[in-house]
């Protein structure tokens, strides 16, 4: 029968999307791996790709079409001898209109899990998506429409069949060499997240209440796009499930500032200028290993304790933000970190990040130090168990170790924590940690 080529949720954020472009046309040979389609997700324009061989049915799509949720049917592949009287009653599915503001409900569902295809980011990084699971006996089995079909036809259980496709799954040549009876080694069980951890969201004031409160003012009305949504429904979230405490701390930056002036004239001829964040990642990155059990992550009913230091960093863009993933930074040179550092931020602002540059990681740092913020307090993007907010180096009055008061520059940071994963000691032991890296920065290259 033919197969239905779904909406894919190509970001664990994504819930709908633009299907932007279609790279294929009815009547089409299409072969796995193959281009099928350009669609804007919440973060980027993304590739996505086909799993299955056969011939393009049906798109049932329009290009150009908004607010596609996540497993709607966007088009259907025929199977080697089937033709378009197999496609029977097969309509075009078009998106539901968004729900007015004035009367749609307050609140944002979880994102759904993606069934098929493999999304590639448009500066040519693969990032598979999840792809659906088997509900037989709670085990997750992962394997493609038509290889689903070709194992029923053999009478095979796919919970015994190795899959040699992306990220492990069933593909089609795996069922068509499968000998009934064998059995592959059962992976590793995910983990699972409880069930009722997400609260409703209250209500609050509605769209037409909020708007006859402004009635009589001059006022524009700006659409919410897709990754405006979801920074709302994430933070929301994150305020609402995860129990923040706070712990801050003044740094001295003059040993950071005259070393980093030495190294940056030794590295001119390279082009290099390393900036204090630099330096901030890389302390957060040496601290985490120092501090090991406050790195790590909330998994819903357990916590993941994280062998790399994988430090995100705020980076602000046009209509909203990214947090790009430095992996292995405690392993990475300041120049290192810097360079890649500044490529995450360019393509960031273009929008050109593939999913796996901007998720996992357990840490982040958010520096508003550059705006002038003296200090503030960063939302935890889950499930990051800790976000360390950096304020602006100030001149300030301090009292020396010779009891002596003098002008140094002062560097105000608040660590928000996780109280899941981080306990209060804890934090503290991780905050000064990061403290003393970076009030001794030739230290961190040692």
């Amino acid at each position: 029968m033919p197969i239905e080529i779904l909406m894919p949720a190509l970001s664990p954020t994504m819930e709908e999307g633009t299907l932007a472009k279609w790279l294929v046309k009815e009547g089409d040979t299409v072969s796995s791996g193959d281009l099928l389609a350009e669609i804007e997700t919440d973060k980027a324009t993304m590739e996505f790709e086909a799993v299955d061989e056969g011939t393009v049915g049906k798109l049932l799509v329009a290009e150009g079409t908004e607010g596609v949720k996540v497993n709607t049917p966007i088009a259907v592949i025929l199977a080697d001898g089937e033709s378009a009287d197999d496609l029977g009653d097969t309509k075009a599915k078009a998106p539901k209109k968004e729900a007015d503001p004035k009367t749609a409900p307050a609140g944002a569902s979880s994102a759904t899990e993606p069934q098929k295809g493999y999304g590639r980011g448009d500066d040519g990084q693969a990032s598979a998506p999840k792809v659906e699971a088997s509900e037989n006996k709670g085990e997750r089995v992962f394997a493609s429409p038509l290889a689903r079909r070709i194992a029923k036809d053999k009478g095979l259980d796919l919970n015994q069949v190795k899959g040699s496709g992306p990220k492990g799954r069933i593909v089609k040549a795996d069922v068509e060499t499968a000998e009934p009876g064998k059995a592959a080694a059962p992976a590793a069980e995910a983990p699972k997240a409880t069930e009722g951890q997400k609260p409703a969201m209250p209500a609050g004031l509605g769209a037409d209440a909020v708007a006859r409160m402004y009635q009589g003012r001059e006022y524009q009305e700006v659409k919410l796009d897709g990754m405006r949504k979801t920074i709302a429904a994430r933070l929301t979230e994150a305020k609402q499930t995860i129990p923040h405490f706070y712990l801050r701390r003044d740094i001295r930056l003059d040993a950071l500032m005259a070393f980093r002036g030495q190294l940056n004239k030794q590295l001119e001829a390279r082009g290099v200028k390393l900036s204090v964040n630099d330096f901030i990642i890389k302390a957060c990155a040496l601290a985490l290993q120092q501090v090991p059990d406050a790195n790590a992550v909330w998994a819903g009913d357990r916590i993941l304790k994280l062998k790399p230091s994988d430090v995100a960093v705020a980076v602000a863009i046009e209509g909203g933000l990214f947090t790009p993933v430095l992996r292995d930074a405690e392993q990475k040179s300041l120049s290192t970190l810097s360079a890649q550092m500044k490529d995450l931020a360019a393509r960031a602002r273009d929008r050109k990040l593939a999913p796996d540059e901007y998720q996992g990681g357990s840490f982040a740092v958010s520096n508003l130090g550059m705006f002038g913020i003296d200090n503030f307090d960063a939302v935890i993007n889950p499930p990051h168990g800790a976000i360390l907010a950096v304020g602006a180096g100030v001149k300030k009055p301090v009292v020396n170790d010779a009891g002596e008061i003098e002008v140094a520059t002062v560097m105000s940071v608040t660590l928000s924590v996780d109280h899941r994963v981080i306990d209060g000691a804890l934090g503290a032991q991780l905050l000064e940690a990061i403290k003393a890296n970076l009030e001794n920065p030739m230290g961190m290259l040692a």
